[in-house]
């Protein structure tokens, strides 16, 4: 446990769950399952495995004081402030490298901070597998979710299933980005592709590496930032290297060119609490099939999510529809089509209506 780190990358604000999420008080910070929010059930899993002082959390500026104030057990040191975001890639390699100046043969483990995983000691297992596989191997480990239904917003991973090894760790054939749903039906008969979960184990050194391969402009910005922490130049270092570093996501960047990289099954309850469908297929539901949150009335509804943060909101004879009525937006549209708010809040941006974001 020493040298095991985990990382949660905590970034954005979740636009899909607009009107709720907001850029000043974003998803990680939401109650959505009782009294906790989700970046404190991220942690209270990642406390079962590992010690706090183990816990980083990178983040912008604004969302790390926020997260101080929810969090008061993780030392201040451990959130990683990124100055703006830069996608998972940027990210990912600017914990590598607070980890690598902290242990040299550190393992890190990369983690959203908003998934729903309700089996904490089968999660634990199973990182624990991947963390001894990679312990003494170049290996870059992505968890992958055995899929339940054909979905469309998910990405999936290809597994070599000929060549299966005893722990569950199976090299990795290909990536898949999402696909439409006749293709997703085809990915779950094959029996060879999980849902890509997103978390991810490896040595710090190894993705260093991997990144001075196929990344060598982002690992040289990483380098001078790494020796900025040295001498005490961090923050100017951070703030001018970071102005020129590309957006781009981990599995574009490294995971998709990697020759190196495997899975490692994971068999317990996943949701990666995306878009407003997934938070209706995991709350409990009434006889009508219907969640209601808040001061909500429903008559002779079915199938529908409905939150209404103050002011009374009552449906009538609707299905399938998610409701999120909040103090200055209402947003409705077919469960169906829950991804489609990020097409919402983009309008938003484009016409200037920030105050709404």
């Amino acid at each position: 446990m020493k040298n095991n780190y985990h990382i949660i990358i905590a970034g954005g604000f979740g636009s899909r769950f607009w009107p709720r999420s907001r850029k000043i008080y974003p998803k990680q910070l939401l109650k959505i399952f009782g009294n906790e929010s989700m970046i404190r059930l991220t942690v209270n899993r990642l406390k079962s495995i590992s010690n706090t002082s183990n816990i980083l959390i990178v983040a912008s500026e604004k969302l790390c004081t926020l997260m101080k104030l929810e969090l008061p057990e993780i030392p201040n040191e451990n959130f990683i402030i990124e100055p703006s975001g830069k996608n998972t890639a940027p990210a990912i390699g600017l914990a590598a490298i607070h980890v690598y100046n902290r242990d040299v043969n550190a393992v890190m483990c990369v983690h959203p901070a908003d998934h729903l995983i309700t089996e904490t000691k089968k999660f634990c297992e199973i990182v624990e597998n991947g963390i001894n596989f990679v312990i003494n191997s170049s290996a870059l480990i992505t968890m992958g979710i055995k899929p339940t239904y054909p979905s469309t917003g998910y990405g999936y991973i290809q597994i070599d299933t000929k060549h299966a090894t005893d722990n569950g760790i199976n090299k990795v054939k290909t990536f898949a980005e999402k696909p439409p749903v006749e293709s997703a039906k085809r990915f779950i008969k094959s029996g060879d592709f999980l849902w890509n979960s997103g978390i991810f184990i490896w040595k710090a050194e190894t993705i260093l590496l991997e990144m001075k391969t196929f990344m060598p402009e982002l690992h040289e910005s990483l380098d001078v930032i790494y020796d900025s922490l040295k001498v005490g130049k961090y923050d100017i270092a951070l703030k001018r290297e970071w102005e020129i570093i590309k957006s781009e996501s981990i599995d574009y960047g490294i995971m998709e060119k990697s020759k190196n990289v495997f899975s490692i099954e994971a068999d317990f309850t996943w949701n990666d609490m995306g878009t407003w469908k997934s938070v209706y297929d995991v709350l409990s539901k009434d006889e009508n099939g219907m969640v209601l949150q808040g001061n909500v009335i429903s008559n002779q509804s079915q199938n529908s999510i409905i939150y209404s943060q103050n002011k009374l909101t009552a449906v009538i004879d609707i299905n399938n529809l998610v409701v999120v009525n909040t103090d200055d937006a209402t947003l409705i549209m077919p469960l169906n089509k829950a991804e489609k708010v990020k097409d919402i809040v983009k309008q938003l941006k484009e016409s200037g209506m920030v105050d709404f974001l």
